[in-house]
């Protein structure tokens, strides 16, 4: 298998923090704490975007040094290694905070159409 282009990584992730965004934009803690489904849709969307992010390039990083690529990785394998201890409380942070700004960064960067799943 060879390695896809950088590119096709920050529309995945640009893809999925628009998923996010669209879900959350106007959702309060209250609605987030009541449904399930939503919470387990949310960490499976930040989990691709950190499995995105781990597979861009060193080049990819370095010529976007404003996208925090450790903390987007490290909350990647906290979903994937430590799935019990997931914090409520910090994925709300990260899909109430965090997404929206790296949305506005991987917008910058990433090819103008929708990924298509290579």
């Amino acid at each position: 298998m060879s390695r896809k282009d950088d590119s096709v990584y920050f529309g995945h992730m640009l893809d999925a923090c628009r998923k996010i965004s669209g879900r959350t934009a106007s959702l309060s803690r209250a609605e987030y704490d009541g449904d399930e489904f939503l919470r387990l849709a949310l960490v499976h969307l930040v989990q691709v975007i950190g499995e995105a992010a781990r597979r861009v390039s060193e080049a990819g990083r370095a010529a976007n040094p404003g996208i925090p690529w450790r903390e987007i990785t490290g909350m990647r394998h906290k979903i994937v290694h430590d799935y019990m201890d997931v914090s409520q409380d910090v994925l709300w942070e990260v899909v109430s905070k965090d997404i929206p700004p790296l949305e506005e960064q991987l917008a910058r960067v990433a090819p103008p159409e929708a990924p298509d799943g290579e």
